[in-house]
Formats: structure tokens, sequence, C-alpha cells
């Protein structure tokens, strides 16, 4: 399972490399990359105007039709904006939060996001398989 992140303050680019899974960092100055393959997206928790770089990237080719999932990083001493940026990019393109951590993730955090991971890949090989028989 491919996988795209974008990191403000450096705690989710943390927290991916925590995982040791390969992924790609949206950029604010070329944020128009194709993933060209069923993804997961994990974004911090910010205001959305400092999210226009996610916003460019989501809007690029295919990359909202192929994203599965959404994982958001925060912080829950903000209560109902713990991982919003998340929820709203789910509920705006209509897949489901997968996965959420504080700051940059625990090591229990690591390890359940790539259990999750595996498992969407698991079920994107199953579903492709199914599509060609």
């Amino acid at each position: 399972m491919k996988i795209a992140f974008y990191s403000i303050t450096g705690q989710t680019k943390r927290f991916i490399k925590k995982t040791e899974l390969q992924a790609y960092e949206i950029s604010d100055t070329d944020p128009d990359y194709e993933m060209g393959a069923p993804y997961v997206l994990v974004v911090p928790a910010y205001d959305d105007d400092m999210m226009d770089a996610v916003i460019d990237f989501l809007n690029y080719k295919s990359n909202a039709q192929n994203l599965v999932g959404v994982a958001g990083g925060g912080n829950r001493n903000f209560n109902d904006l713990y991982i919003h940026t998340a929820k709203d990019i789910a509920r705006g393109l209509n897949v489901p939060v997968i996965f959420d951590f504080e700051f940059n993730g625990t090591d229990s955090d690591v390890k359940n996001f790539r259990k999750v991971v595996e498992q969407l890949e698991s079920k994107q090989s199953r579903y492709r398989q199914s599509n060609i028989l």
C-alpha cells in the first residue's frame, strides 16, 4: 500500500520515519504528484489555510479517486479538533479515517499503523484479483 503524508512541524514526518514504510512527502513547492495507485494519506491537524498543498495534491489527476483512507496526527488536548483535518478530508472524499495518533506516535502506534496498512494492502490485493477473474 502506498502512503503519502504532509508534515508541517515534523511530527508527522517523524511518525512516518518510525514506521519504516516507504512514503511520498507532499511538498508545499510542488504538490502535483500522482500516486497512480491506491494509497493512504497521513496528515496533521492544522487550520484549513495551512493545508493548501494537501488540497492541491488531492485535486491532482487521480489522487482523490485512489485514496482509500486517511490517518491523522494531532494533540488530544484539542478535544473536538483532534485529527480534524483527517476527519474533514475523509468526510469530503467519502473514505474512512483508518488511524489516529498523538504527536509523533508511540511504539504501539507505529506497530498498529503498520498492521492497518498491511490489512488495507491485503484487501486491495484481494479486490484486484476478484475483478480479474
